[in-house]
């Protein structure tokens, strides 16, 4: 259950919902780690367990991803596409429409799984999923296959920049399977076709789609809960956004980059898409209220500081407990566009969704692979991009916070790459937050943080031929805030670009990556000064303790 502009009350099931949710840690001093005999623990570890939801430099992202994830067999109703609603798995005809329809009546019964057996459905529509509990599986991403036919230039029209100029907004968000609330998506439609380029978050076309349910005071980074001033329109087990306004010197985008001389400096005025982006939106579920005590599934991302006008507010209805499993989303083989000018060749977005998931899915020959565009607290895993390139194969943008990306591999393309291309790789912007990529293979790409001053973000356990580049307007802000880390990183290539982080990241760690150098693509940090950031274990990857941090951060227990 959500609060949104249309849904101010709890319900049974919201309660439900938060009596389900996992316990929470007393307090940052009380945590301790479940595997302290498992792995000889580096120092940092040691240091980093003291206070995990405080330290300066390395994020607390333990509880990134989906709570609820895919479910098991036989757990809920199964709509089969083929035999009831006439999907044909031979590739003959068009199976778009099928598939929309058995969505969405599986949508009105409250949710279920749209099975597909083994074969090819060609698809010559988006493929639409719009309501809570609405699962799309296949029969493994080896035997069911999605192939799509057009774009979506074709299939929704041009879809311009709301910053002006001539680019495709399908270069870095849309999906030929959308997940997104149909309210959501049938906004965002209409203001396409309309060619009024809309923002595209938790708060509408406008973000203006929203109403206060209380102030709430001070706190720090790290808290579990906060004291509003009122807790008549909270309940257990909603979803709410905090929502924090920047004041005129700039004090909240100077937090997210780690506070100090070199952020004071900086120049934030003149930047304007950094800061369109701003309020930043943290969608986040209440677990408990007590009095006029809030407790939030996860701890506070940012201080929470009365100049930043912080409230507790509504937003537009979210996508939840939705997900796609067990398939291939193919494009047919075209050339790759010149860049920014993507047609819309896109496999899988998730648009305002909270708690869904993305498993066991492979996008081939597409402009773009798997995304995350304004969604929170969503897990892909077991996917892979690959085919003949792709411009974004992983994208996390538009205020995109707790998620989780595990188990990818970016395949070497097929085709060579025309010069007016250029690759991207794993993507995070626009004030994103707290997002994790785990256990990744890229035989191509860098790490791309893409302006827009993403913070708290982590790569950890990843093997990367890093021959990628990473883009974003200088109108976007800085490439990173506080407290990136990249744990545990295997460069085939010798590259340095945006791997080795430690003199480009304020207050971030570069721990245990192999020996590198500049060449290529080589940036300047965006801040003067001391950036309080670390360098270990260098040229020696694999060799910090524990292996994986997000594993071991999940591990973390009261």
């Amino acid at each position: 259950m959500d609060i949104s502009r249309r849904t101010l009350l709890g319900s049974a099931t919201a309660a439900a919902a938060a009596a389900a949710l996992p316990a929470l840690p007393a307090s940052a001093a009380s945590v301790v780690s479940a595997d302290a005999g498992a792995d000889r623990r580096s120092a940092l570890w040691d240091e980093y367990t003291a206070r995990p939801f405080r330290h300066p430099q390395i994020p607390y992202v333990g509880r990134a991803g989906s709570r609820r994830g895919p479910r098991a067999a036989g757990a809920e109703p199964v709509i089969d596409a083929v035999r009831d609603h006439g999907a044909t798995p031979d590739g003959s005809k068009d199976s778009a429409p099928a598939l929309n329809r058995a969505i969405e009546a599986a949508g009105r019964r409250g949710g279920g799984i749209v099975s597909l057996p083994p074969g090819t459905f060609r698809i010559d529509d988006v493929i639409r999923i719009g309501r809570d509990g609405v699962v799309l599986r296949g029969a493994g991403s080896g035997r069911t296959k999605l192939l799509a036919t057009k774009h979506l230039t074709e299939l929704i029209g041009p879809y311009g920049s709301r910053y002006g100029g001539d680019k495709s907004a399908w270069s870095w968000t849309g999906g030929l399977v959308w997940l997104c609330p149909t309210a959501r998506y049938d906004s965002l439609v209409a203001a396409i076709r309309r060619k009024d380029w809309p923002f595209e978050g938790w708060t509408g076309n406008r973000r203006d789609e929203w109403r206060t349910l209380t102030a709430v005071r001070s706190a720090r980074r790290g808290d579990w809960s906060v004291t509003v001033a009122d807790t008549a329109r909270l309940r257990p087990g909603t979803l709410v956004l905090l929502r924090l306004a920047d004041d005129r010197d700039h004090t909240l985008l100077q937090h997210m980059a780690g506070g100090g001389p070199g952020p004071a400096a900086y120049r934030w005025d003149g930047r304007a898409k950094l800061n369109s982006f701003v309020p930043y939106e943290w969608p986040v579920r209440i677990v408990r209220i007590k009095g006029r005590e809030v407790t939030f599934e996860r701890p506070l991302p940012l201080d929470v500081r009365p100049e930043w006008d912080p409230r507790l507010t509504t937003h537009v209805p979210a996508l939840t407990g939705a997900g796609v499993e067990g398939l291939t989303i193919e494009a047919v083989e075209t050339p790759q566009s010149p860049h920014l000018h993507d047609k819309g060749y896109n496999g899988v977005v998730l648009q305002c969704a909270y708690d869904c998931w993305v498993r066991d899915v492979v996008a081939r020959h597409v402009d773009n692979g798997i995304g995350l565009t304004a969604s929170s607290s969503c897990t892909v895993s077991n996917t892979r991009v690959a085919g003949r390139g792709s411009h974004h194969p992983y994208y996390c943008r538009e205020g995109a916070h707790d998620n989780l990306f595990e188990d990818f591999v970016i395949e070497q393309r097929t085709v060579p790459a025309r010069p007016d291309t250029i690759l991207h790789g794993i993507n995070v912007e626009n004030l994103s937050s707290y997002n994790v990529w785990s256990r990744g293979r890229m035989e191509m790409g860098t790490f791309d943080s893409h302006r827009g001053l993403p913070f708290a973000n982590v790569r950890t356990d990843i093997t990367i031929d890093n021959t990628g580049e990473h883009g974003g307007d200088l109108r976007a802000g800085p490439l990173f805030g506080a407290r990136f880390t990249h744990w545990n990183i295997r460069v085939t290539n010798g590259r340095a670009g945006m791997v080795k982080i430690d003199g480009l990241a304020p207050y971030s760690v570069t721990a245990g990556i192999s020996k590198v150098r500049e060449f290529g693509q080589i940036d300047k940090p965006d801040f003067t000064g001391d950036l309080h950031s670390r360098l270990t274990d260098y040229g020696r990857p694999g060799a910090v303790r524990p292996r994986n941090l997000y594993e071991a951060q999940r591990r973390l227990r009261p």
